[in-house]
């Protein structure tokens, strides 16, 4: 499938092509705490199939417990994360579900570092719900 997205601001722009049933929820620390929430949507994607249209952004290698580094990709304006892949090998990029305009149609298929959950991501059902903030 064609998609689209960007940034926050704008800054960054790109476009792909991604299979909606390849997206995951990851639940790694890195994630966490790279996202801010409990977990991240990750949409993956062959690197030789991803185009930057504007902007140029900026990356932050982390070199995970494994001595594995991943380059973590994000625009330099408004610190929205756009992908992350492998520093030595980029042909698998990770996009970040919510920088693409058609996310709607990218429900997750399957979640992966669940030994890292927060125990009550798994049952969100139970809250309460509001339509809009007020």
């Amino acid at each position: 499938m064609h998609i689209n997205g960007g940034c926050h601001c704008g800054y960054i722009t790109y476009e792909a092509e991604a299979d909606p049933a390849s997206a995951r929820i990851c639940h790694c620390t890195d994630c966490q705490i790279f996202s801010g929430s409990a977990f991240r949507t990750v949409v993956p994607t062959k690197g030789s199939h991803f185009k930057l249209l504007t902007g140029k952004p900026k990356t932050y290698v982390k070199t995970a417990d494994s001595g594995n580094q991943r380059a973590q990709v994000f625009c330099p304006e408004c610190g929205t994360h756009i992908y992350a892949s492998s520093v030595d090998d980029q042909q698998v990029i990770g996009i970040r579900a919510g920088t693409i305009r058609q996310r709607a149609q990218f429900k997750p298929q399957s979640q992966i570092w669940c030994d890292s959950a927060m125990p009550w991501v798994m049952d969100l059902n139970s809250l309460s719900k509001v339509p809009r903030q007020g």
